[in-house]
């Protein structure tokens, strides 16, 4: 057992390492924050802000959380909300992509839109709140526009994709990228009181299917708008799927497309 393992061990209460530990470590051994959780976790031992997981997550589901690597491409209504999700949750490294600024009418939804963000990039500023709300979290932000030219390298080394666009044909695009790499992809999408959200799994064509013959529609959000409400709802079940897929639990929304219409309240499960 190394001394970092064996400080850990010996501060541990209850099985749970404070954060007030989990800095004291970093400092006494000179290593990051996302280090020392990583040595908590592979002990069994859970860093205490994941404490309200361990009734449904075990500390190696944890681990597992901590291990993967998840790309959101969109950092507005629904990609602040996922990614929020994801850090809070635990996901270890984090590739986020949005090449816009926030701007005056981001306010009533996009979670890291305030006055004093107004005008910055999206990309940069989300990175920094990630990594305030968990240190132990790596964030990688690209300041640029996801298309198939760069793709690839966007996307390398991902465990999971969250396709937070809301553009169709980039969907497009990033479902046939994320096809080539055989990296699972998680949408959702938003107008109004509607939402959506559907897994395509490594050699599943689901959103080609989904979005046959529009490929060069403008999105019902342009339309309709979007609430504070809808975003927020659609971006947490994307992060529910994200997380069953990562830890192998229970069953994805493969093949199938889950529909919300939030002014009914109807959720209908459709066949794709």
């Amino acid at each position: 057992m190394s001394q970092i393992d064996q400080w850990i061990a010996s501060t541990a209460i209850d099985g749970l390492l404070h954060w007030v530990d989990q800095v004291a470590a970093s400092e006494k051994f000179n290593t990051s924050i996302a280090t020392i959780e990583g040595h908590a976790l592979q002990q069994g031992i859970l860093p205490a802000r994941y404490q309200r997981n361990r009734n449904l997550l075990t500390c190696e589901d944890q681990y597992r959380l901590f291990c993967s690597h998840v790309v959101v491409v969109g950092c507005g209504g629904l990609g602040g909300h996922v990614i929020e999700g994801l850090v809070r949750l635990g996901v270890g490294q984090l590739t986020i992509i949005d090449p816009d600024i926030f701007e005056e009418h981001n306010l009533n939804r996009q979670t890291f839109c305030t006055m004093s963000t107004l005008g910055k990039s999206k990309a940069k500023i989300t990175a920094e709140r990630a990594v305030d709300i968990n240190p132990a979290v790596t964030v990688t932000p690209h300041v640029l526009a996801f298309a198939s030219d760069n793709g690839t390298m966007l996307l390398s080394g991902a465990d999971i994709v969250v396709d937070a666009l809301d553009n169709i044909i980039v969907r497009l695009e990033l479902s046939a990228v994320c096809r080539e790499l055989s990296v699972p992809l998680v949408h959702g999408a938003i107008g109004g009181w509607s939402g959506q959200v559907t897994s395509q799994l490594p050699n599943d064509n689901s959103l080609e299917t989904l979005y046959a013959g529009k490929e060069h529609h403008t999105g019902i959000e342009n339309k309709m708008g979007n609430p504070s409400f809808t975003p927020a709802l659609v971006a947490a079940l994307q992060v529910t799927e994200t997380t069953k897929i990562l830890l192998n639990l229970g069953e994805a929304l493969s093949s199938r497309v889950l529909t919300i219409d939030l002014l009914d309240m109807e959720f209908v499960e459709i066949q794709i």
